[in-house]
C-alpha cells in the first residue's frame, strides 16, 4: 500500500517527462528546473508509492516494471488536469490551427515545441502538414493553412518573418565521395525544392558537371541513398548524422550559402493560431541561444 493514496500531479509530472526526454537534465530543461530538483521530485514520487519507478545507471534510464505501469495513467491524470485548468483559465483557446512545415525542419526542431503548446493548450487541435517549401506557400495562398514555415533566401524579398537560419553543406558516404567523378551525382527531393535548386545553381556556377542520382520524397530516404554512396545531398549541418561526412566546401565542392526558415501567418488569424506563432518563434529563438 502507498505512503499516500492521494497521487501528487506536479511529481507525476516530472516522472512523464523523464520518460519522454529519456533524461533528468532534459526534462529539467523542459520543465524549468534543476536536475538536482526533478531528482529530488522522483524521489519523492518512489517514497510516496513505496516503489521504485526508474532504473537508473551511470550509462542508462530506464522504466521499472511499476514505471511501465504507472506511465499511462500518469499521462491521463495531466491531461485531464490540464484540459481542467485551461477550461477555468483560457475557454477561448480552443479550436483547430493548420500548420504546414518542410519535413526536415519539423523533424528536427518543431516536435518538441508543438508538444510543449499541446501540454500547455490541451483544447487545441494541432493539424500539421509536411511537404516541400514551394507547395507549402501555394497551399497557404489557397487558404489551407494558417501559418507556414517556409524556406527560403536570406536576401529574398519574401513575406513573413524570419526564426531561423541554416548553415547547409555538403553530406555524403565519406569525404572521397565525389573525388575524381566527371559529374557530381546528387541525392535530391522532387522540383520544386529550395536545397535542390541551392546544389544545382552551385555546381553551375562552378562549372561542375552534375547528375541526378536519386530523388526521394522524404529525408530518411535521401539520407539511406547517401549511406549506401549513391550520391551526396544538402542538407543542414546539424542534421548531419553522425554516420556521414559534412563537406563544407572544396575544390571538388562548392561553398553553400545559408537559408532560412520564415514564418508566415494567414490575414484574419485566430487568437488561438496568433498564440502559436508567438510560441513558436519564443520557443526557436531560445534553441538558437
Amino acid at each position: 500500500m502507498p505512503a499516500s493514496r492521494t497521487l501528487d500531479l506536479e511529481l507525476l509530472r516530472c516522472f512523464v517527462t523523464i520518460a519522454e526526454t529519456g533524461s533528468f537534465t532534459r526534462a529539467g530543461e523542459r520543465l524549468g528546473r534543476t536536475q538536482s530538483t526533478v531528482s529530488l521530485q522522483i524521489k519523492r514520487l518512489e517514497d510516496q508509492l513505496g516503489r521504485s519507478v526508474l532504473k537508473r545507471t551511470p550509462r542508462s534510464l530506464s522504466l521499472t516494471e511499476e514505471g511501465n505501469r504507472l506511465l499511462g495513467p500518469a499521462r491521463q491524470m495531466l491531461r485531464l488536469n490540464d484540459a481542467t485548468i485551461a477550461q477555468l483559465f483560457e475557454p477561448d483557446m480552443s479550436g483547430k490551427v493548420r500548420i504546414g512545415v518542410p519535413e526536415d525542419f519539423a523533424t528536427a526542431h518543431l516536435p518538441g515545441v508543438l508538444s510543449d503548446f499541446s501540454r500547455t493548450h490541451p483544447l487545441v487541435e494541432l493539424e500539421v502538414t509536411c511537404d516541400l517549401t514551394l507547395n507549402l506557400l501555394e497551399r497557404f495562398h489557397s487558404g489551407d493553412f494558417d501559418l507556414v514555415l517556409v524556406k527560403r533566401e536570406p536576401s529574398a524579398p519574401l513575406e513573413g518573418m524570419r526564426v531561423w537560419r541554416e548553415p547547409l553543406v555538403w553530406v555524403a558516404r565519406d569525404e572521397l565521395a565525389v573525388r575524381d567523378l566527371q559529374a557530381v551525382p546528387l541525392v535530391v527531393s522532387p522540383e520544386p525544392c529550395v536545397y535542390r535548386k541551392r546544389a544545382t545553381d552551385a555546381l553551375d556556377a562552378m562549372g561542375r558537371q552534375w547528375r541526378v542520382a536519386y530523388t526521394s520524397t522524404s529525408l530518411s530516404g535521401s539520407l539511406s541513398a547517401v549511406k549506401e554512396g549513391l550520391g551526396v545531398a544538402v542538407l543542414p549541418r546539424e542534421m548531419v548524422p553522425d554516420s556521414l561526412s559534412a563537406i563544407i566546401g572544396d575544390e571538388d565542392l562548392p561553398q553553400l550559402y545559408d537559408t532560412e526558415i520564415a514564418l508566415i501567418e494567414a490575414s484574419g488569424l485566430s487568437d488561438t493560431a496568433h498564440r502559436l506563432a508567438q510560441h513558436i518563434v519564443a520557443a526557436l529563438e531560445r534553441e538558437r541561444h
